[in-house]
């Protein structure tokens, strides 16, 4: 059955104010259009803070850093802690340095829909259960990547659970949400895994030792090119120019990055470790992110401490977004079939005898996809 109450919750529209459109001529319905990127001289176009959420710019729709500091686990995986005093179903204020979430027993986020975008999670620590209304589920996290398409409709949750028990439980994770395309909005839903040893990297070190490595989690970066996105993702057409790329530079260490090679491409970074980045000449200080030209290489050189960045980059898609809750269609009468589809049909339903699965404390890490094919990782 649908989840009819989440649904009522998700009826709040969900407007954010992007800090870059203003900078950019061109946008329509909060989507970055035009990207003339040629006017200065200075690499950084405009920076903005980092909270909860980052600002992104179209193709991107969302992007959020999860870093919860949980404490030993339970038997019935997690918080081996009392819940007294947090929001159960809505706690996201980070009490004793973590959260439940939406969840009630695990952390975590049980059965929600999504319509007209892909979900790009990216987990470096701690792991996730899936599970989805298609009967597929996983285990995924350290290093690992799921790569979601919804696409015409899916419903899965996403659930933390807590393995150790007599220790803590860290986990740390970017969510990152990736339009479609019109034509694409109602394609079959479809997940593909990333696992963290198929996911390449690339490791320069200078004359003083100081490293730089970049893990490269979609697009081609200095002749290596990450493993293929889902079929219908923006990212599969090479003229999107998609890219995900964490990097990490030691105390000193730098490294160019590259320029794009379309005109139109815009990219951003994220510095959300350490205290400054230089880029180019331009210093950004912790917790900030930067619309960057792309027109040219610019040199990234950590002056302080080591320091840790996120760039997503890509070619504006340029059609209208009319977004509400978990749908991201082209108009509100799509986002009002959206949900009248989902009433009805549940995207085919919750096969699950909870909305929380958690897939058990000795289950290693894997994926069961919607047509049978299985994937074991193990630890």
């Amino acid at each position: 059955m649908p989840n009819v109450a989440y649904v009522a919750q998700l009826r709040k529209p969900v407007r954010t104010t992007n800090p870059w459109n203003a900078l950019v001529p061109g946008t329509v319905a909060g989507v970055m259009t035009d990207t003339d990127t040629s006017r200065t001289t200075d690499p950084v176009l405009q920076e903005a803070p980092l909270g909860f959420q980052w600002p992104t710019i179209d193709p991107f729709l969302f992007c959020a850093h999860h870093r919860d500091d949980y404490p030993a686990g339970n038997d019935a995986l997690g918080p081996d802690a009392p819940l007294v005093g947090r929001s159960i179903g809505q706690d996201f204020d980070g009490v004793d340095g973590w959260n439940m979430y939406h969840g009630d027993v695990v952390p975590g986020f049980p059965q929600h829909p999504h319509r007209g975008f892909e979900t790009v999670t990216f987990v470096r620590s701690g792991l996730i259960d899936h599970s989805d209304s298609l009967g597929a589920a996983a285990r995924f996290g350290r290093g690992d990547v799921q790569w979601m398409t919804a696409g015409r409709g899916v419903v899965h949750s996403e659930m933390f659970p807590l393995l150790d028990r007599d220790g803590p439980n860290p986990a740390e994770l970017f969510q990152i949400w990736l339009n479609l395309p019109a034509e694409d909005k109602l394609v079959e839903p479809y997940f593909t895994m990333l696992w963290n040893h198929d996911i390449p990297r690339i490791a320069t070190s200078g004359d003083d030792g100081a490293t730089a490595t970049v893990t490269v989690i979609a697009g081609r970066l200095e002749g290596v090119t990450a493993p293929p996105p889902p079929p219908n993702s923006w990212a599969a057409r090479s003229e999107a120019e998609i890219g995900i790329w964490h990097i990490s530079l030691d105390p000193g260490a730098s490294w160019e990055l590259p320029p794009t090679a379309g005109e139109d491409t815009v990219r951003t970074l994220y510095l959300f470790e350490g205290s400054e980045l230089t880029i180019g000449g331009h210093v950004i200080g912790a917790s900030t992110g930067a619309l960057l030209a792309s027109d040219a290489p610019v040199r990234l050189t950590a002056t302080g401490t080591a320091v840790e960045a996120l760039v997503l980059q890509g070619r504006p898609i340029g059609e209208p977004v009319a977004r509400y809750g978990p749908f991201v269609m082209n108009t509100e009468a799509e986002i009002e079939q959206a949900f009248a589809d989902y009433r009805e049909t549940g995207f085919g339903g919750w096969p699950w005898d909870v909305d929380a699965p958690v897939h058990g404390r000795h289950q290693g890490r894997f994926a069961r996809h919607a047509d049978g094919r299985r994937e074991d990782i193990g630890d």
